[in-house]
C-alpha cells in the first residue's frame, strides 16, 4: 500500500497525541506515514524521505535502526522480554542502576523505574512529600515550579507546570503549585549577562522560601533550558545558588532532566555544569537512544532511608506494570556504551561548533530574535503575528524533507547526535528556506 492508504486508515483508527485532530483531515497539519528509519532519516511508503530534526521528540539519540543497539534487543530476546520487578529482579536493571549511579559518583545510588517522563516526575514528586511525612513533617506538601516550566501531561505534572496551552483546561482537577520568576536569559537588561539574570530571580526564589519553606516540600526545575516552554535557557549560575537556598531551608530539589540529560546540553546531566547533585533526578527520553519507553529516578541515601522500615505503609508502593522492562533495560545499557565507545561528548561539542556556523543565516534572518544555543540544543523566536506560522513553517519545512517542530513561534533544532556534515549543511540551509517562505 502507498501513503493514501495508510493515511486514510491512521485518521480513522488513531487519535494522534499532542494534535487537533480536524487539522490532519484538512491538511493544515500533514499526516506523514513513516515505513522505515535509517540514521537520522525517515522514509514514507512512497520513498519520500525526512531529517528527523527534532530526534523524534527528542528521543532518538543514535539514530534510527542503530546497529548496536538492535543487536544487543536481539540478543536479549533470546533470553528475557519482561518480568515483574516487585519480588524479581534481572541483569538489565541491575547494570543500568549500577552504571547510571556511577555517572553521579554513587550520589544518586538508588533507581526507580518506570515507563515515560511523565511517570518520573510523578514519583519524585511522591517520593519527597511521602519522604517528608515519614520524618514526621507532613506540612511539608506543596511544591515550587518556575514560571514557563513544563514537566508532562498527568494531573501530577500538570499542577507543577507554567504552559497554559496543555494545563488550563484541567485547571479544576489540578492541586495548583506556585511559580517563581525564571532566570530566562532573554530578560537581560542593558549592560546585565546570563549570570545577572540568574542571580535575579534566585534572590526571588530565596525570598519565596524565606516565607514559606515550612510547607514546601520541593522546588523542581528543568536545568538549563526549559524545553516545551519555548526552549527557554538560563547559566548554570542559578542551579547553584538555587541548591544553596534549597540547603538552606530543608527544602528537596529535583532536577527533570528528561530532555536535557544524555549529553543534550553539552555534559551527559546539564545539573554537573553548575557543580551540583539534586535530591531527585528524572530521566527517560533519551535513556533507551529513543527505542523503546523507560525511565528512572534517582534519589539519595537520605531519602532512601527514610522509607527503610518494617511498617509497609512507610514503603513507597507505587509501581507500573512494566517497571524495569528487561528489553529497555538493555536498550539503555547499549545506548550508555554508545557514549563510552564513540566519545560522545567530545563529538558533540566539536559538531556543536560548526554547526551554529552553518544557522546563522536563521539567526540573522530579519524576524529572528535571540537566536540561543546550549550544547545540542538551538533555537530562535521568530517575530511573527501569524497565528499560522508554527503550521506553515512544519508545512514549508517538510516540503523540503525535514522534519522541523516549531513550539509557537519558537524554532528549535535538537538533532539526534549522528548527523555528518554534508546532512548537518542539508538541515540548516533548508531550514532557513523553509523559513523565509513560512514568513513571505
Amino acid at each position: 500500500m502507498g501513503n493514501p492508504d495508510w493515511l486514510d486508515r491512521s485518521r480513522a483508527a488513531i487519535w494522534h497525541p499532542c494534535t487537533q485532530m480536524k487539522h490532519h483531515d484538512t491538511g493544515a497539519l500533514p499526516l506523514v506515514p513513516v515505513a522505515r528509519g535509517e540514521g537520522a532519516w525517515l522514509y514514507d511508503f512512497d520513498g519520500r524521505r525526512y531529517l528527523d530534526a527534532i530526534s523524534s521528540w527528542w528521543v532518538n539519540l543514535f539514530g534510527h535502526a542503530n546497529p548496536r543497539i538492535n543487536a544487543a534487543l536481539k540478543d536479549q530476546l533470546e533470553c528475557l522480554e519482561h518480568v515483574i520487578l516487585a519480588g524479581f529482579t534481572h541483569a538489565p536493571a541491575i547494570e543500568l542502576a549500577e552504571r547510571l549511579a556511577a555517572l553521579t559518583r554513587s550520589e544518586l545510588g538508588h533507581c526507580f523505574f518506570a515507563s515515560d517522563g511523565s511517570s518520573a516526575v510523578e514519583i519524585a514528586l511522591k517520593m519527597s512529600f511521602h519522604y517528608w511525612r515519614n520524618s514526621g513533617r507532613a506540612e511539608k506538601n506543596r511544591f515550587l515550579c518556575l514560571a514557563g516550566s513544563y514537566h508532562g501531561e498527568t494531573l501530577g505534572t500538570l499542577s507543577v507546570a507554567d504552559v497554559g496551552l496543555y494545563k488550563d483546561a484541567y485547571a479544576p482537577l489540578l492541586r495548583q503549585a506556585d511559580t517563581v520568576p525564571s532566570p530566562d536569559s532573554r530578560a537581560a537588561e542593558a549592560g546585565e549577562r546570563a549570570t545577572d539574570v540568574a542571580a535575579r530571580a534566585a534572590a526571588a526564589l530565596e525570598a519565596y522560601l524565606a516565607e514559606r519553606h515550612d510547607t514546601l516540600a520541593a522546588f523542581i526545575v528543568e536545568p538549563l533550558v526549559q524545553g516545551a516552554g519555548g526552549m527557554i535557557m538560563h547559566d548554570p549560575h542559578y542551579l547553584r545558588l538555587a541548591r544553596e537556598a534549597c540547603d538552606r531551608y530543608g527544602v528537596h530539589l529535583i532536577c527533570d532532566e528528561i530532555m536535557v540529560g544524555f549529553g543534550r546540553t553539552g555534559t551527559f546531566f546539564a545539573h554537573e555544569q553548575a557543580g551540583i547533585r539534586p535530591d531527585f533526578l528524572c530521566l527517560s527520553k533519551g535513556l533507551t537512544g529513543g527505542y523503546l519507553p523507560l525511565s528512572a529516578v534517582m534519589t539519595t541515601d537520605a531519602v532512601y532511608e527514610a522509607f527503610y522500615d518494617d511498617a509497609l505503609t512507610r514503603g513507597f508502593l507505587h509501581s507500573h506494570s512494566y517497571t524495569g522492562n528487561a528489553l529497555a533495560c538493555r536498550a539503555a545499557l547499549a545506548t550508555l556504551d554508545i557514549f563510552v565507545e564513540d566519545e560522545v561528548l567530545a563529538r558533540n561539542r566539536r559538531f556543536a561548533k560548526r554547526f551554529t556556523a552553518m544557522l546563522a543565516p536563521v539567526a540573522k534572518q530579519a524576524s529572528a530574535r535571540h537566536f540561543r544555543h546550549c550544547g545540542m540544543i538551538w533555537a530562535v523566536d521568530i517575530d511573527t503575528r501569524d497565528p499560522d506560522f508554527r503550521l506553515r513553517f512544519y508545512r514549508e519545512a517538510l516540503s523540503r524533507e525535514v522534519l522541523l517542530r516549531p513550539l509557537g513561534t519558537t524554532v528549535y533544532f535538537m538533532p539526534p547526535y549522528i548527523l555528518d556534515d554534508e546532512e548537518a549543511a542539508l538541515l540548516a540551509e533548508r531550514a532557513a528556506a523553509a523559513l523565509d517562505a513560512a514568513l513571505t
